[in-house]
């Protein structure tokens, strides 16, 4: 065991003795693999004040030298890439080979993205008679989820420094190793002090202290529904921005001319990447009542395959959680064709990959996120129904359509109210907006459009 004692801010680490430590503990085997410090509303503030001071010279710095900054910082995490996916699958459970392509890969090639457009993107552009200048939003409070570590810290932080703002990020409790790994690149990267800062510990210390903290001028958070209504909250009562990016419940619907065993395969896959800790997941496969039961025996099929594919679940506390939607989901009358609610090993916050037939749209798993290598098959009578039941929920984050011709697929999913839609199971584009419709979210991440969210606009008319 490992114990990290202190926080960067300022462009140094600062010991923070004294304070109540959390302890970092492998998902696959139960064991503490290390401590970070948890920070107090003090540390969040002393954060937040170094933030603030380095704002102006960072905002006025030009476009380009903060692409070669964010350059640099890529050039870094790439040079790290192993450590970083190392520390992920510690800290995550997440199978190494994943770790390395997705959550050590993505982020980096994100990162690379940002310094592209920092160098390129329109920062002043001219509207007839007026010059319109988008300038940083200022400092931001970056609060991150532990499903994809370091990926959901350079969505925020990267598209943050290429618009000139400063951050203090608050990045979740179960996974903080990461977020250190990050800092450490900062400071290797060698951006200005008091640009980046970090502060681990608690939500409902540290995270809230953040969301409060007057001289936070946005704040970006990435979890839970509630949480996002309790962030929304505060921020409005300082009228401060917020960018939340918040549940799923994701339809992956299936139509009669789509290559069905393709359809299934694909959207099993999908549900059980990340051990089903993904918020855009497709965890409502919808198909065709013609279909249905043919489906139902490929998605078992696929989903056997993944008993000794998928690593754990965060912690104990989720384990329990998506064990009890499955029971809750048979109580209520699905029926269990793969997995099940039993544990599938004596150590680790293991669940099996488990596939639910004969679920209903009024059902609690067809409605709420479960956040577990769970998949939920329904069956719809015709393409209004299909998209009645799409629709049908409080999320609006993401979804696919399949069909035997594009054109058939892209009219559907035009009528689905999500803010992503992958057709017949087209490929992850870092550069797309990704974000919620309904109470998925406010704004959006990735691409031109993220760095949008951390700008504000200022015109001359002459």
């Amino acid at each position: 065991m490992k114990a990290h004692d202190g926080m960067y801010i300022d462009g140094a680490w600062r010991p923070a003795e004294g304070r109540d430590v959390i302890e970092v503990v492998n998902p696959a085997d139960e064991r503490v693999i290390g401590t970070v410090p948890a920070g107090t509303a003090e540390d969040v503030d002393a954060a937040v004040r170094a933030a603030r001071a380095a704002l102006p010279g960072w905002s006025a710095t030009a476009p380009a030298e903060r692409a070669t900054r964010l350059a640099a910082l890529r050039d870094v995490l790439a040079a790290r890439e192993e450590e970083i996916a190392e520390t992920v699958t510690a800290e995550l459970g997440s199978p190494l080979a994943f770790s390395r392509t997705v959550h050590a890969g993505v982020p980096i090639a994100v990162a690379g993205s940002y310094a592209d457009l920092a160098a390129t993107y329109a920062f002043e552009e001219k509207i007839g008679n007026s010059t319109v200048y988008h300038e940083p939003v200022g400092v931001v409070g970056a609060i991150t989820p532990w499903n994809y570590p370091l990926h959901q810290i350079v969505a925020k932080a990267a598209p943050a420094l290429a618009a000139g703002c400063t951050v203090v990020l608050k990045p979740a409790e179960d996974t903080p190793l990461t977020a250190r790994l990050f800092a450490g690149a900062v400071d290797e990267a060698g951006l200005p002090a008091g640009v980046f800062n970090l502060v681990t510990g608690l939500g409902p210390v540290a995270g809230q202290a953040l969301a409060e903290h007057l001289d936070v001028d946005l704040v970006s958070f990435t979890g839970s529904t509630a949480v996002g209504r309790r962030i929304g909250a505060i921020a409005g009562a300082a009228v401060k921005k917020v960018a939340l990016e918040l549940g799923g419940k994701s339809a992956n619907v299936i139509l009669p001319s789509a290559d069905l065993a393709r359809a299934v395969n694909v959207g099993v896959a999908n549900v059980m990447s990340n051990s089903g800790q993904t918020c855009s997941a497709w965890t409502r496969m919808l198909v065709h009542r013609d279909q249905y039961e043919e489906a139902v025996a490929l998605a078992a099929t696929a989903a056997a395959k993944y008993g000794e594919r998928i690593g754990p679940v965060v912690n104990a506390k989720q384990a329990a959680r998506v064990r009890g939607y499955i029971e809750k989901g048979v109580a209520e009358g699905a029926r269990l064709v793969a997995g099940g609610p039993e544990s599938p090993r004596e150590r680790g916050y293991f669940v099996s990959p488990t596939v639910l037939a004969d679920v209903t749209p009024e059902m609690t798993v067809a409605q709420e996120e479960i956040f577990g290598p769970v998949l939920s098959i329904l069956r719809y009578d015709d393409e209004e129904d299909a998209l009645r039941i799409a629709n049908g929920t409080v999320y609006g984050l993401a979804g696919a359509v399949w069909a035997g011709d594009e054109a058939e697929a892209v009219a559907f999913a035009r009528r689905m109210d999500t803010g992503q839609v992958d057709i017949n199971g087209g490929r992850f584009n870092p550069l797309a907006p990704f974000g919620g419709y309904k109470q998925s979210g406010v704004g959006r991440e990735l691409g031109a459009h993220g760095l949008t969210e951390y700008l504000q606009t200022k015109s001359f008319q002459f």
